[in-house]
């Protein structure tokens, strides 16, 4: 598991504050991978009886297990959190270069938690973290 960081970073939308939490190495192991992983993480962090659409309900970005290294189709992530729909487990995935850069910046994975009072992005460099104003983009297309 050398490529595997054992850290995940919280970003609290509300305060604009950010924390480093270690991810113990005994539940990296048995919950191998972004979906097991975010499913145990959920069930941990997650209060019974939240809102799905309450700024309470957590939100994790999880890189795969070999996320950035040369193994291929290795950038996938999965978004896990509580249904609005369900009120239950929810898991989605994608690809795209967002997980080769979360594991690049240090991280095996993202929790958001909060609501900003305006759209905002999240910048993280050097492991310098700062949640941006994202005026400038909002209500535009992708292209």
């Amino acid at each position: 598991m050398d490529c595997v960081k054992g850290k995940l970073l919280e970003i609290d939308l509300s305060n604009g504050k950010s924390q480093v939490h270690k991810i113990d190495e005994e539940i990296q192991k048995k919950f191998y991978g972004g979906r097991y992983l975010g499913a145990k993480l959920l069930y941990d962090y997650q209060e019974a009886g939240v809102d799905p659409l309450s700024p309470e309900n957590k939100m994790f970005v999880l890189t795969g297990p070999v996320t950035g290294t040369i193994v291929p189709n290795a950038g996938k992530y999965v978004v896990i959190t509580k249904s609005p729909l369900t009120g239950a487990y929810l898991d989605s995935y994608a690809s795209g270069l967002i997980s080769a850069q979360i594991r690049f910046a240090g991280y095996d994975g993202l929790l958001a938690t909060g609501k900003a009072e305006k759209p905002v992005y999240i910048w993280i460099d050097d492991g310098k973290v700062e949640i941006r104003d994202a005026g400038h983009a909002w209500g535009k297309d992708t292209i």
